[in-house]
Order: structure tokens, then C-alpha cells, then sequence
């Protein structure tokens, strides 16, 4: 009896460009408000929930069927960072738990500062785009946690303006992959990949 085997090509999307997309323009809208432009809103909370939390959760859901396992769990986490950020800032205003001490509070931001910093370790082997908003995105948390113990408006501020820049370096990320697949050449560098 012959044997026969069957290849499935992929033909899916790359969910890389909606998930550095719906992370980078979140970012830079709640940091426009840590660096003082505005006060926190429903526009900060409702991209927290349905950009930066449900679009980056549907990006890592897709990234798993690319086999791509750190796409999946950076996507997934950090659109679950951006729902738990928004229930930590409404469910005490809703009266449904005390909102957290800022002991609780920087606690929160170092864990994720330390969750970034070891998948930072993992872009060196990706790109130098992604090494910097992993990079930055580490700096912010510490950066996050610091001026939250401190309570200190000038390093909020400076803070906020790292959180934009960071945000933006995501945007550009996303653009860059998604362009440069449109094109099927380099129109926005992202760095050489690292072997």
C-alpha cells in the first residue's frame, strides 16, 4: 500500500502588525496622560479594553496557530495586562473591591517590568525594532513602579514621555512588519534579524 502525505500551507494573516498596533497606540494614549496632557477618561479606559486588551488577545490567539509561541503569550499577556489595568482603575470606583494600595501598586508594575525585561531576552534573537519596545517597555514598568512609590510628578512626567516614546517604537513596529509584507521589500527597516 503507497503512503501519501498531505502538506497544509499556511495562507492566515500575520496578526503581528494588529497585536504591536493595538499595544503601541494604547501605550501612547495612557501616556499622554501620565506626561500631563490630559486627565484619565473613558477614551484611556475603553482602548484599554478594546484595543489594547481584546485585539492584542485575539492577535495572540492567532499568532498560535503561526506556531509562533512567543507572539502568542506576549500578545495574549499583555492585552490581559491592559483588561486587568482597567478593572484595577474601575472596579473600586464601581464599588465592587478597595482600589490597591501603592505598595500593591508597584508591586503589580515591577512584576510586569520583570515579565518584559525576560522577553526582552527573547527579541534578541528577533529584531532590533522589537528589542527596542521590549527594551522600553521594561524601562517604562520600572519607570511606572518608581514614580507611583516616590510619588513624584516630575519622574510621572518623564515617565509618561518614555510611555510615548515606547508606544510609539510599537506603532512603528506594526507599521513597519505590515508595510514591508505589502511591498515585499524593506520600506521601514526594523534591524536585522539576530541569529
Amino acid at each position: 500500500m503507497e503512503q501519501t502525505t498531505l502538506t497544509i500551507k499556511d495562507n492566515s494573516a500575520n496578526p503581528g502588525p494588529l497585536g504591536l498596533l493595538a499595544f503601541g497606540m494604547t501605550t501612547v494614549l495612557l501616556n499622554l496622560h501620565n506626561a500631563g496632557f490630559y486627565d484619565m477618561n473613558s477614551m484611556i479606559l475603553a482602548m484599554g479594553i478594546f484595543y489594547g486588551g481584546t485585539a492584542q488577545i485575539i492577535a495572540g490567539i492567532l499568532e498560535s496557530k503561526k506556531n509562533n509561541s512567543f507572539g502568542m503569550t506576549a500578545f495574549i499577556s499583555y492585552g490581559f495586562f491592559w483588561l486587568s489595568l482597567v478593572g484595577i482603575i474601575l472596579m473600586p470606583k464601581m464599588g465592587i473591591f478597595e482600589g490597591p494600595t501603592v505598595g500593591a501598586m508597584v508591586a503589580y508594575l515591577i512584576m510586569w517590568g520583570i515579565f518584559t525585561s525576560l522577553f526582552f531576552i527573547g527579541t534578541l534573537k528577533i529584531n532590533k525594532a522589537l528589542q527596542f519596545v521590549f527594551g522600553s517597555l521594561a524601562l517604562l514598568f520600572f519607570l511606572l513602579a518608581l514614580s507611583d512609590y516616590t510619588e513624584n510628578t516630575t519622574l510621572k512626567t518623564i515617565t509618561g514621555i518614555e510611555g510615548i516614546i515606547c508606544g510609539a517604537s510599537a506603532i512603528y513596529a506594526g507599521v513597519g512588519t505590515l508595510l514591508n509584507e505589502v511591498y515585499g521589500r524593506v520600506v521601514m527597516p526594523l534591524g536585522p534579524v539576530n541569529q
